[in-house]
């Protein structure tokens, strides 16, 4: 297993970063910075309606779409995966984080672009992400099938077991906290109840994902930053100290704990990657699903889904951390936990609970789903999705007991794979990307609210929907 571990450090510093660097700047020079001149459209498309479904064709809206997404997006990453960037890269990894956050988008933007231009559709709705845009662009449906099976490994089952043992620590540390006695038959009794809850959602399918999601994610982004802010503006005397840290280690200027440039680089960038999932090729799993009227609408949104998870919940995490002093150091310390403790007391500790339970829920639900559209890619029945059903359930409760170190380091060395093959294929449909982004750019130019078809694009073939008659009855903006 160490001699894995060696050669998945080795794998993520000398071949995934660099191809996420490239693909994002390459993405970032040909869409003329899109993340940052659409801007704009990235809030407005949240907003868009779907219009009513037809009969047998139910409909997602963007939102839910975004909400999906960042189900899986917004998880402990989000606290422990910031706590042990800092802890190993020193404040510098949070510069690093939002740089790459920031270029990132653009891959973030052409993945989801992607998706809703190669999508299928289905009677629940419609399906996508990088399998099908390998099998309908690249016109490789082997390469899709190797990354669908990837994805299912790491995703619904690897990663929820993961969550599912971080959502039952939570809860019995809240249960320590008031005093609960706790041992092995809590642990099952609240590993059934998250089982149980789990298969009511993912049994529900799209829809009651997409709806459940759409109630959680801002519920769950609100507490948090809602906390976060009010321990900011406690210790705001802090605040300036802490900006300096950040930017003073970023370039190495202020040596933190023996941590050369190098390692502050890697641990900002790779945590990055890891919480906000741009490039990754999970995201547009779930970009796929939304109803809109031009695939770029789409693909803006899951860029601000980038933004969502990073500029905002990780850096209030970044904040909490920095403004509180903390000692630094120890990855197996939670610096998040241990800041909020400081500022506000014991009690703050339970709220962190329950926002460490809101996020690895969401987290879990949000997994399933990436790996029930890979699922459909590979075998679309009711009974493949139904044993997917029923196995991601199953490792749900699994995960809440066992120890999980090696599953965890297996999956860090599949998603680096999985990340991989994504932008392979990314880069390997620039020319669609950008072909589909001056579509959008020219009918904006001319007043107009975008609305794609087949022929907005002479010679792009592999569509399987966009049919001109479908203009009729796309989508219309909130202006």
């Amino acid at each position: 297993m160490d001699q894995l571990l060696s050669w998945n450090d080795q794998f993520w510093a000398w071949v995934v970063i660099p191809l996420i660097v490239v693909t994002s700047l390459l993405y970032l020079v040909l869409t003329r910075g899109v993340q940052f001149r659409l801007f704009a459209q990235m809030i407005r498309g949240l907003r868009e309606d779907p219009g009513e479904g037809t009969e047998g064709h139910r409909k997602v809206s963007a939102f839910q779409a975004f909400a999906i997404s960042s189900a899986a997006r917004v998880g402990t990453g989000n606290i422990v995966g910031v706590s042990t960037a800092i802890a190993i890269g020193g404040p510098g990894a949070v510069f690093w984080m939002w740089i790459m956050a920031i270029t990132v988008a653009a891959t973030a933007f052409a993945e989801s672009t992607l998706a809703q231009v190669y999508k299928e559709r289905t009677p629940e709705g419609f399906k996508g992400g990088p399998s099908f845009y390998m099998k309908h662009g690249l016109k490789a449906p082997w390469l899709g099938a190797v990354f669908a099976v990837i994805l299912i490994f790491t995703y619904p089952f690897s990663f929820n077991m993961v969550q599912a043992n971080t959502f039952t620590g939570a809860v019995n540390d809240s249960l320590d906290g008031m005093g609960v006695a706790t041992g092995d038959t809590t642990t099952w009794i609240i590993a059934i109840v998250l089982a149980v809850v789990t298969a009511f959602v993912v049994f529900g399918g799209l829809q009651r994902i997409a709806h459940f999601a759409q109630l959680a994610v801002p519920a769950m982004a609100l507490v948090y930053l809602g906390l976060g802010t009010a321990i900011v503006i406690i210790n705001a005397d802090q605040l300036p100290g802490a900006i300096a840290n950040i930017i003073g280690s970023a370039f190495g200027f202020e040596q933190f704990a023996g941590a050369a440039l190098g390692t502050v680089i890697i641990q900002g960038v790779r945590r990055g990657m890891f919480s906000n999932e741009g490039g990754m090729g999970s995201a547009p799993n779930a970009g796929a699903t939304a109803t809109v009227s031009h695939p770029v609408k789409q693909g803006l949104t899951q860029a601000f889904g980038v933004y969502f998870d990073t500029i905002f919940i990780c850096s209030i995490s970044a904040f909490i951390i920095l403004t509180t002093n903390p000692v630094y150091g120890d990855p197996n310390v939670n610096l998040v936990t241990r800041g909020v403790d400081a500022t506000l007391g014991g009690w703050a500790l339970q709220v962190m609970a329950l926002i460490l339970v809101l996020f690895t829920f969401t987290s879990v639900v949000g997994n399933y789903f990436y790996g029930e559209t890979s699922i459909r890619y590979l075998r679309d029945n009711r009974w493949t999705v139904g044993a997917l059903r029923v196995i991601v359930v199953g490792l749900v409760l699994l995960g809440s007991v066992a120890s999980l170190e090696t599953v965890w380091s297996i999956a860090d060395v599949t998603m680096g794979l999985m990340a991989t093959v994504n932008l392979i294929a990314v880069l390997g449909l620039t020319g669609v990307v950008v072909k589909v982004l001056r579509d959008y750019d020219r009918q904006r130019k001319a007043g107009l609210d975008p609305v794609f078809t087949r022929e907005s694009v002479p010679g792009l073939s592999g569509l399987q929907v966009w049919e001109p008659e479908t203009a009729a009855v796309a989508p219309v903006s909130e202006k």
